[in-house]
């Protein structure tokens, strides 16, 4: 039997996505720093005899010891969908000079991230705070999780990963 509109707008609930964001931006740039020297000295490294050690095991283990410590560092940050109606009007109240451009480029992105951060709850004014501080690569990551909760179609996001492991267990039955 069909569901009538109030069962099915009982079951719905707004799209939500979670994102982590590192805040140690001090250990991804040594992360990187010793990402770089160890390609180097793996380049460059001759080994004289059979007996010497690989100058790239202490960087590997400077450098696994310095990811745990920035993965550490990382915080979820929680984005929802906050409605057709709050949205559009949250597009209108950041318009752009340019006839092209839906949106202000700069306000725009804040007010988003502002507006649909569940958890932690920030203020736009917070946001700025938090914006100047981590790097562009994080503002990104936590505007696309905005932008996606509000206009991703997919219903079910893809990933080779998942897929193969769910199908493997399958198999396993």
């Amino acid at each position: 039997m069909p569901s009538t509109f109030e069962e099915i707008l009982a079951r719905a609930k707004p799209r939500e996505k979670t994102v982590m964001v590192c805040l140690a931006g001090d250990l991804a740039g040594e992360a990187e720093r010793l990402q770089d020297e160890l390609s180097r000295v793996s380049e460059d490294w001759e080994p004289e005899d059979l007996t010497d050690v690989h100058p790239g095991r202490a960087i590997a283990e400077q450098l696994k010891t310095v990811l745990a410590q920035a993965r550490a560092s990382e915080e979820p940050f929680t984005f929802r969908y906050i409605g057709d109606r709050a949205y559009s009007d949250l597009v209108a109240a950041h318009p752009s000079d340019s006839p092209q451009e839906m949106f202000d480029s700069v306000t725009f992105p804040r007010a988003l991230v502002a507006a649909s951060c569940v958890q932690p709850k920030m203020t736009e004014e917070q946001v700025v705070e938090l914006f100047e501080v981590i790097n562009e690569g994080e503002i990104k990551k936590m505007f696309d999780a905005a932008w996606d909760v509000h206009n991703a179609s997919d219903v079910i996001p893809f990933s080779v990963a998942a897929s193969a492991l769910l199908a493997s267990l399958i198999d396993a039955k």
